[in-house]
């Protein structure tokens, strides 16, 4: 018999006994109050009761203490073959577990009564990433979530739904033109929606300009414009010389940036004053005087007071962050603007910023993308709970190409302040090379859900993947020669092997979320939607609609002039029916106006 299985009777007897001690209580109890025990019945009693809860004490801080954890743990890997029961996707990923936290999520609905909590959407709360079998599994909006997968495995088609479902105003980037179409007419119910488009991509113009200059009046604003510039022209995290050069340029373009925008300068005079800094130390020291900050002109002295070699490489550190000014697209982007973040929230507005996958446009996107997080985290603090309500929404796709904001340290601090983030990538070889070992760690390690998307060939991330959703007992039957079953043994093996992740069907997922095991979902692709279909078909029928009100028009108009011509009697029917045309017209217009306005 096994030392678990003699605890186990152990303890059983000694719960009879002192069952049977309160039994023998009770008995003592129930006799006339003349028989000599009678007084002495409580004694019996409240010995068994206190066998009972020493027992029931010591089975808690055994089930509580962690063996009994990890035995649970152990024994539902054996129930579920490792992956996440029904119990634990309704206990922490379901629609009810969201809506349990929804008056630390939407701080406004504290104040609200009951029944209007009871009628806020699940998706004004949190936004739903996979089914798995019957239930959807749901990640609340103060939680960041990580997408990994190759090309054409779904992750932007899935980033969308994310767009759509996103309760407030909404950054989006892109490297393509599909997320806009996709989800730009859907958006257009909700609020305005803006494209910034620095790179020109599929010839859409931007209706956003962004001045890297706009608040550099201030110091601090200088030292973060300078930090998110020289992000998007560099991979921080390499260390070394390297990370010795970029924090070099970060102190003198911060000084370049703030003198600038003391001294009305622009963006071309930045670039001018870098490629040719001996002609510009008169001028910089000029601006920098204006200062409140007495460190930024003792910066720029002291580079223009350095020897030229010195000089010259952190030029050529800087250069690369400024390389957008060559591009006239760029540049009429970046001309004369400032964001207006508030009335971003305020209206739920919607803004893609498209780049090409070079780093000529990456440190404009990257700016904007800062200023725009940062005011956001400037107004969260101004409203209850420190969290903007409703939440900001920055679902970044391709984020490591396009956006290379310092990821690394906003997934941790931005959920808390109403700011929620989807990031897509690639691999993680891609996070470190962008953000380096430690920050993809980071970005990796304050995800709270992440989503493995099949066709992953790098046997190094594979083996990761497989590790993070532990290990189950196999089975493993041995035969004897005759054919016959001869013994069973036990294996610890992985839940999800390597190659069943590499494997994993289109359109599904390995999520691995935070307080619950892992498990295998299927997303669904955003122009699958019936919201997406709608508007869409919608558009279809106002487009033909609007061609057979024109044919009709053109055909009605082309008859009447003909009978006109043809005989003068008709010439006042000619009259009225274009007259009529011209009421019906004037409706139509009026009524389209009207039919975008309830829409909105």
């Amino acid at each position: 018999m096994s030392g678990a299985r003699k605890q186990t009777n152990v303890l059983l007897r000694v719960v009879l006994g002192g069952l049977g001690t309160v039994c023998v209580g009770e008995l003592m109890r129930q006799m006339p109050p003349d028989t000599p025990a009678h007084r002495y019945w409580p004694w019996p009693m409240l010995l068994g009761g206190l066998v009972l809860l020493g027992v029931f004490a010591l089975v808690w801080h055994r089930r509580s203490g962690s063996s009994g954890l990890v035995g649970r743990w152990s024994r539902r890997s054996r129930r579920n073959q490792g992956v996440a029961s029904v119990w634990a996707i309704l206990r922490v990923g379901s629609r009810w577990a969201m809506r349990r936290k929804k008056a630390v999520l939407r701080p406004s609905l504290r104040d609200e009564p009951w029944w209007r909590r009871l009628l806020v959407a699940t998706r004004e709360l949190a936004t739903p990433l996979a089914q798995v079998g019957l239930l959807r599994v749901w990640s609340p909006i103060e939680d960041v979530t990580l997408r990994i997968g190759g090309p054409r495995t779904g992750k932007t088609g899935e980033l969308a739904g994310r767009i759509l479902d996103a309760p407030g105003a909404v950054i989006a980037t892109s490297t393509r033109t599909d997320l806009v179409e996709l989800t730009g007419p859907c958006r257009e119910l909700r609020g305005p929606v803006r494209v910034f488009n620095p790179s020109g991509l599929g010839g859409l113009a931007s209706t956003v300009t962004f001045d890297p200059l706009s608040g550099c009046e201030q110091p601090t604003t200088a030292t973060s414009r300078a930090a998110d510039l020289l992000a998007g022209a560099s991979a921080p995290g390499r260390g070394g010389e390297m990370e010795f050069w970029n924090s070099q340029a970060r102190r003198v373009l911060a000084s370049l940036l703030h003198a600038a925008a003391l001294g009305d300068a622009t963006m071309r005079d930045v670039l001018a004053w870098v490629a040719n800094p001996e002609a510009a130390g008169v001028e910089v020291q000029r601006f920098l005087r204006r200062s409140p900050e007495p460190a930024y002109e003792q910066d720029a002295l002291q580079f223009l007071g350095t020897n030229d070699r010195t000089r010259s490489s952190i030029c050529a550190t800087i250069m690369p962050a400024l390389g957008w000014l060559m591009d006239s697209t760029a540049s009429a982007a970046a001309d004369k603007g400032d964001f207006d973040v508030a009335e971003l929230l305020e209206e739920r507005g919607t803004v893609y910023m498209l780049g090409a996958e070079d780093a000529q446009v990456a440190p404009l996107v990257t700016a904007l993308t800062g200023h725009i997080a940062r005011q956001a985290r400037r107004l969260a603090g101004q409203q209850s709970g420190g969290r903007l309500d409703p939440p900001l929404t920055l679902a970044l796709d391709e984020a490591a190409l396009i956006c290379p904001i310092p990821l690394d340290n906003w997934t941790a601090d931005m959920g808390g302040r109403g700011v929620t983030i989807h990031i897509a990538a690639q691999s993680r070889a891609q996070l470190r090379q962008r953000w380096g070992d430690t920050g993809a760690a980071a970005i990796l390690n304050n995800a709270g859900t992440l989503l493995v998307y099949g066709g992953t060939r790098d046997p190094e991330d594979l083996r990761a993947y497989s590790s993070l959703t532990g290990e189950r007992d196999e089975e493993v039957p041995s035969w004897d020669p005759h054919g016959d079953l001869h013994t069973t043994s036990i294996r610890r093996v992985p839940v999800l092997s390597e190659s069943q992740i590499a494997q994993l069907p289109a359109r599904h997922v390995v999520l691995i979320r935070r307080g619950m095991a892992p498990a295998v979902g299927k997303v669904q692709m955003a122009w699958k939607r019936s919201d997406v279909r709608n508007v869409a078909s919608m558009r279809r029928w106002n487009e033909r609609s609007r061609r057979w009100w024109e044919t009709r028009q053109r055909a009605i108009e082309w008859v009447v002039d003909a009978l006109a011509q043809a005989s003068p009697r008709f010439e006042p029917l000619a009259h009225q029916v274009h007259a009529s045309n011209d009421v019906l017209r004037n409706a139509r217009d009026r009524h389209e106006t009207c039919r975008e306005w309830w829409d909105r």
